[in-house]
C-alpha cells in the first residue's frame, strides 16, 4: 500500500514559491465561503509515522488558512478524566461545528495502533476496534460532514535519515525522543498493522491519502491542494443540492389509515398502589438505593437514565424521587429542550456525548437522543433517512456507554389519553404548575397516534440487552415511582455483582 509513497517526489524552490501565494488565496477563500454558509463541518486527520512531517504540516496550514474559521486538537495520552468516559468521548467532543474546518492531530486510529503494535490487544480486539471507527465515521458522513483523512509516510531508511537530521539540528532536536526510536524499532510491525487499518477503514467517502513525507514542499502542497480540491467540490455539490431540493419537507408520519395496536395497549394502567403502603415502601427503597449508589461511586460504576414519556406523565416527579435517594454531589440532571444554535451545527448526538458522567457519577436525561426518533419524526423536523438510521446511531452509542461500565436505564412513562387531559387541567388550575402547560401540549394531543407508533418502533429498535426499555404504567404516580426505584435498584445490584 505504502509503495506509492517511496517514489521520491519533490518540489523545487521556485516553483513552491510561485504556488503557494494562489493556494493561500483559494483556502481563505473556500473557508470563507464555508463559514459563511456552514453547510457541513469539515474533520482533516494528520496521522502517520514519526518524522514525516505531520507537526510542520499542521503549522503550515494554520500559517495559509484563517485561524477564526480553523480548529486544531492534538490527542495524546488519555486524561483522568478521559480514562473514566467510552473511549470516543474525547473525539465528539473536539468535532468543529458547520462551517469549520477542524485538525485532528492524532485520532480515533492511534490508540488501537499503538495496542496492536506493542501485543496489548490482539487481532480480534483490532478488528472490532476497526468496526466501532468504521460505525463512527459513517454516523459523521451520514450527518453531512466532509473527512479527509491523510497519511504521511516514510521509508525505514528515509525515517531514519529524517530522525537523525532532526537530532542534529539545535532547533529541532526536542521532537526525536526516546519514544520515536522506540518506534523505529518496531517499524516494520507498524507497517504491518497500519497497513491493515488503511485498507480496512479507507471508505469510498472517506478515503485515506498517502502523502510523501520526505520533501516538506512535495507534502505542504499536495495536503493543501487536497483540502481545497474536496471542500471546493463539497460545497458545489451542496449549493447544486440545495437549488433542487426545494427545501427540507416534512415527511407524513405514517399513520393515515386503520389504526394498529402497539405495545403500549398491552400496558396495565389500572395498577396502583395505596398512598400509605406507598410512603413505606419509597422509603425502603430510597434507602437501598443511597446504599446501592454509594457502592457504585466506591466502584466507579457511573449511570445514565433516560426519561421519556407523554407530557404529563410524571417525568419530574419520579426524577424526584430518585435524586431524593443520591448524593447531590454526584449526579446531574439533564433536561433537553430544542436544541440551540450551538447544538444544531452539530450531529445530534454531540450534545449527549458532552453530558456523559464521569466515574461513579449519575447522569439523568430528562428528554434525550430519542427525541430523534419521536418528536423530530413525528413533527417532520428530521427526513425520513435521518430518523430510520437513527436507531443504529443510538444502539451503537448505548453500546459504547455499556461497554464502558456505564449502567444504561431507559424508562418510557405511559398514561391514558383521557389521564393526560385531566392532569392538564390540574395544571391550569395550579398556580405553581401553570407554566408546564402551553398550547404546543394540546396540540401534540391531536398527534397521539402517530407519536403511539414512533414509540412502538423505537422498543422494537432500540430495546437491546445491554439497555433495554423499561415501559412503566403511569397512571398511578405511586406505582409509577416504585417501579422506577425497584429497576434501578435491581440494575445496580446486577452491575455490582460483575
Amino acid at each position: 500500500m505504502f509503495e506509492t509513497a517511496e517514489l521520491g517526489r519533490s518540489v523545487d524552490k521556485k516553483d513552491y514559491e510561485k504556488a503557494v501565494p494562489k493556494l493561500r488565496m483559494d483556502l481563505l477563500r473556500v473557508q470563507n465561503e464555508l463559514f459563511q454558509k456552514k453547510p457541513f463541518q469539515v474533520l482533516v486527520l494528520i496521522m502517520g509515522v514519526d518524522g514525516a512531517g505531520k507537526g510542520e504540516t499542521v503549522n503550515i496550514l494554520h500559517e495559509w488558512m484563517d485561524p477564526r474559521y480553523l480548529e486544531a486538537n492534538a490527542f495524546g495520552p488519555l486524561s483522568d478524566e478521559e480514562r473514566e468516559r467510552p473511549d470516543f468521548w474525547r473525539f465528539w467532543r473536539a468535532l468543529p461545528p458547520k462551517g469549520k474546518i477542524g485538525i485532528l492531530f492524532g485520532s480515533w486510529y492511534t490508540r488501537p495502533i499503538i495496542q496492536r503494535v506493542y501485543g496489548e490487544i490482539k487481532n480480534a480486539d483490532l478488528e472490532e476496534a476497526l468496526v466501532r471507527i468504521n460505525a463512527f465515521e459513517k454516523e459523521l458522513l451520514d450527518d453531512g460532514a466532509l473527512i479527509l483523512k491523510f497519511w504521511f509516510h516514510l521509508g525505514k531508511k528515509a525515517q531514519k535519515k529524517r530522525l537523525k537530521s532532526l537530532e542534529k539540528d539545535p532547533q529541532h532536536r526536542w521532537r526525536v525522543t526516546a519514544e520515536e526510536w522506540k518506534h523505529f524499532k518496531l517499524y516494520d510491525k507498524f507497517y504491518k498493522v497500519c497497513t491493515r487499518v488503511l485498507r480496512e477503514t479507507s471508505a469510498g467517502d472517506a478515503p485515506w491519502t498517502i502523502i510523501e513525507g520526505a520533501d516538506p514542499r512535495y507534502r505542504y502542497l499536495t495536503v493543501g491542494r487536497h483540502i481545497l480540491e474536496r471542500v471546493s467540490k463539497r460545497l458545489k455539490e451542496h449549493a447544486k443540492g440545495a437549488a433542487t431540493s426545494g427545501g427540507h419537507p416534512a415527511l407524513a408520519s405514517g399513520t393515515k389509515g386503520r389504526r394498529q395496536p402497539t405495545i403500549l395497549n398491552t400496558l396495565d394502567l389500572t395498577q396502583t398502589v395505596e398512598k400509605k403502603k406507598y410512603e413505606k415502601e419509597l422509603e425502603e427503597l430510597q434507602g437501598r438505593l443511597n446504599l446501592l449508589s454509594r457502592r457504585a461511586s466506591a466502584q466507579q460504576v457511573s449511570s445514565s437514565l433516560v426519561f421519556e414519556g407523554w407530557d404529563a406523565a410524571g417525568k419530574g416527579g419520579a426524577i424526584r424521587r430518585v435524586t431524593a435517594a443520591l448524593d447531590a454531589r454526584h449526579y446531574r440532571v439533564i433536561p433537553i429542550a430544542a436544541p440551540t444554535d450551538e447544538e444544531k451545527s452539530q450531529h445530534y448526538l454531540w450534545r449527549f456525548w458532552r453530558h456523559l458522567p464521569r466515574a461513579g457519577r449519575v447522569t439523568i436525561y430528562d428528554r434525550s437522543w430519542y427525541g430523534r426518533v419521536l418528536v423530530e419524526r413525528v413533527e417532520g423536523y428530521a427526513r425520513e433517512d435521518e430518523w430510520m438510521r437513527a436507531y443504529q446511531e443510538i444502539n451503537a452509542f448505548e453500546e459504547q456507554l455499556a461497554r464502558h461500565n456505564i449502567v444504561v436505564l431507559k424508562f418510557w412513562l405511559h398514561i391514558a389519553k383521557d389521564e393526560q387531559l385531566r392532569r392538564f387541567k390540574l395544571r391550569e388550575a395550579t398556580s405553581y404548575k401553570q407554566y408546564k402547560i402551553t398550547q404546543e401540549d394540546y396540540r401534540n394531543r391531536s398527534r397521539w397516534e402517530a407519536y403511539e407508533l414512533a414509540v412502538n418502533e423505537m422498543v422494537e429498535r432500540t430495546s437491546t440487552e445491554y439497555a433495554p426499555w423499561h415501559l412503566i404504567e403511569a397512571n398511578d404516580k405511586h406505582h409509577a415511582r416504585l417501579k422506577i426505584l425497584r429497576v434501578y435498584c435491581a440494575a445496580l445490584e446486577k452491575a455490582l455483582k460483575r
